[in-house]
Order: structure tokens, then C-alpha cells, then sequence
């Protein structure tokens, strides 16, 4: 089970980017893409059997894994993911958990 998934907000806790928060759009392995975080310009040529228009593009950029963590709510800040065994009809399933105080994640 992934720590961070899509959907999750998410602080930025290194890097040049170092505070902003954003919600994770994609996830690439070790890498996620926040929106609106990590934002560079790039030139892109037409392309009209896709219907896109050429120009300077704001595109969000790829940061690794290990420079977010996840947003929590109740305290205001950055927190740590742990995973909790939780039994359910005979079944035991895995749920994400804040380290600091237990609550359970709700993405």
C-alpha cells in the first residue's frame, strides 16, 4: 500500500518548492506531480489533429516522494503515514493512519 495517493494533499518539505501545498495529481513510482507546485514553462509546437495550440505552457513538474508528506488537518502541519491493521467482516484490511494521532485518513 502506497503511503501517498492520488488525491492526497500533500506539503512540500525540501527542496525550492519547500512549504507550498498542493493536492497530488499523478503518481510515477517514486515521484508524484502536485498541482500547482514545481511549475516550469514550456514551449510546445501546434498540434491541430489533438487540438492543441502552440506557445509558452505552464506545465506542473514531477518532485520525488520523499520531499512531500502528507497534510493533516487537525494539526495544521506535515505528518508521517502509518499503516493499521483493521479486522472487518472476517477480513483484515489495511488502513493509512497519521502518525501523530491516530486518525485515521480520509482521501
Amino acid at each position: 500500500m502506497n503511503k501517498i495517493i492520488k488525491g492526497d494533499q500533500v506539503v512540500v518539505i525540501a527542496g525550492k518548492n519547500k512549504g507550498k501545498q498542493g493536492q497530488v495529481v499523478r503518481v510515477l513510482g517514486e515521484k508524484v506531480v502536485v498541482q500547482g507546485v514545481n511549475t516550469v514553462k514550456r514551449h510546445q509546437k501546434p498540434n491541430p489533429m489533438r487540438g492543441v495550440e502552440g506557445g509558452i505552457v505552464a506545465k506542473d513538474m514531477p518532485l520525488a516522494i520523499s520531499n512531500v508528506a502528507i497534510f493533516n488537518p487537525e494539526t495544521k502541519k506535515a505528518d508521517r503515514v502509518g499503516i493499521k491493521l483493521v479486522e472487518s467482516e472476517g477480513k483484515v484490511k489495511r488502513i493509512r493512519v497519521f502518525k501523530s494521532n491516530g486518525a485515521e485518513i480520509g482521501a
